[in-house]
C-alpha cells in the first residue's frame, strides 16, 4: 500500500517515508492473501503493482515468473521492496497512482493489480482508472481495499468513512468503459481480535477482479 491513507486520516509521501522508515516492515513479508488467490490461475506476464508500498505483492509475482513494475509515491517504501528482491525482474518507479503516465513501452499490461490503496471519491476515481488504462484489451484488473462496510461491522482498518468504498463504487468510476466482471463484493479476512486474546475476527475488504473489453 501507499499513496493513500493511514488509519485515521490521509497520508502523503513524506508522511509515508517516514512510517517506512521507522520499522522493519510495515506490512507482512507475504503477499495479500486475495491477491494471491485471484491471479493464480493466470499465466506469468507482464504485471503492474500500482500503489505497491514495500512491494510484498510484487515480488510475490516476480517469484512466480511475471515482469512486473512497482510504482508508489514513497520511495522509502520502493526501496525496502527492492532490497528484499534481489534477482527478480521488478522495475521500481516511485509515481502517484491517480497522476502516473503508464506503461512506458506502451503494450498495455497483462494485469494490474491495486492493494488497500485507501483514497478519497475523486482521487479513487482517478487511481481506478489509470489502473485500467494500463490494462491492455483482455488483461486483468485486480482491486483490493478495505470495504465501507469494515468500518461497523469488522475490525481494524481505517477509520474514516471518506477513504473506504464497496465493490459498486470502484465499477462506478470506471463508467464509459467496457469490461467484464469476474468477481465484485466484499470479503470477509480473518485477522487476530485486538480485542480478545487468541482470538479472531473478520475485517471486511472489498474485491473486484474484471477484464478489460475495450
Amino acid at each position: 500500500m501507499g499513496g493513500g491513507s493511514g488509519e485515521n486520516g490521509p497520508m502523503d509521501a513524506e508522511a509515508w517515508d517516514e512510517r517506512y522508515r521507522a520499522s522493519e516492515l510495515v506490512w507482512s513479508a507475504g503477499p495479500n492473501q486475495f491477491v494471491e488467490a485471484e491471479l493464480s490461475d493466470l499465466p506469468p506476464g507482464r504485471a503492474l503493482d500500482l500503489a505497491a508500498g514495500e512491494g510484498r505483492n510484487a515480488i510475490s509475482l516476480a517469484g512466480r515468473g511475471w515482469r512486473v513494475t512497482a510504482v508508489d509515491f514513497s520511495q522509502a517504501g520502493l526501496d525496502k521492496g527492492r532490497a528484499l528482491a534481489v534477482g527478480l525482474d521488478i522495475d521500481w518507479v516511485c509515481a502517484d497512482a491517480t497522476t502516473w503516465a503508464g506503461d512506458p513501452e506502451g503494450e498495455g499490461y497483462d494485469v494490474c493489480l491495486v492493494a488497500y490503496l485507501q483514497l478519497a471519491a475523486d482521487e479513487r476515481r482517478a487511481a481506478v482508472r489509470n489502473a485500467y488504462d494500463s490494462v491492455r484489451r483482455d488483461g486483468t484488473l485486480l482491486w483490493v481495499s478495505h470495504d465501507l462496510s469494515n468500518l461497523t461491522e469488522g475490525v481494524g482498518g481505517p477509520t474514516d468513512p471518506t477513504v473506504l468504498m464497496t465493490a459498486d463504487d470502484v465499477l462506478g468510476d470506471l463508467d464509459g468503459r467496457t469490461f467484464e466482471v469476474q468477481h465484485a463484493g466484499r470479503v470477509a479476512r480473518l485477522v487476530a481480535d485486538g480485542h480478545r486474546e487468541d482470538s479472531m475476527a473478520a475485517a471486511w475488504d472489498c474485491v473486484v477482479r474484471l477484464v478489460r473489453r475495450d
